[in-house]
């Protein structure tokens, strides 16, 4: 049977380090820890957790980047975000895509629902937002929020 590079198979090495459902547990952590509004002020920890090169197409048409983002979060109103249908498909051993719908909560009479999507990219280094210790920093690269 002819391999195409469109034929992913993650290597023994990835899957066995890594299941699966444990790397879809951790990066729904992450994408429910960026709803935190402790977090979003902390503009460490959301550089931490961004690729320097992070691109969003946000729910309002909104292109942004990461300097974007970090100084949009100083002054926004936090909004209760929760996150429903979530799924998570490896890409190849080092990108992940998650997928899930939000709704959003600015106060008790209003409220936004968005399709969102998310690219998860693995940097060697730094174990903090890894799983194990062979494991480097789970990144987000690219975020698209499409209101519904």
């Amino acid at each position: 049977m002819a391999t195409h590079a469109y034929d992913f198979q993650p290597s023994a090495a990835f899957i066995e380090p890594i299941r699966r459902s444990e790397l879809s547990d951790h990066l729904l952590d992450l994408e429910t820890m960026l709803f935190d509004p402790s977090v979003r002020r902390d503009i460490n920890t959301v550089a931490d957790l961004l690729t320097d090169d992070f691109r969003e197409f946000g729910s309002s048409g909104r292109v942004y980047t990461k300097l974007d983002i970090l100084a949009e979060l100083s002054t926004e109103q936090p909004a209760m975000i929760t996150l429903s249908d979530f799924t998570c498909d490896l890409v190849s051993p080092t990108v992940a895509l998650v997928t899930y719908k939000s709704f959003a909560t600015l106060d008790s009479r209003s409220g936004s629902q968005a399709l969102r999507s998310s690219l998860w990219v693995l940097k060697p280094g730094d174990t903090r937002y890894g799983i194990g210790p062979r494991e480097g920093t789970w990144q987000m690269q690219f975020h698209q929020g499409t209101r519904i």
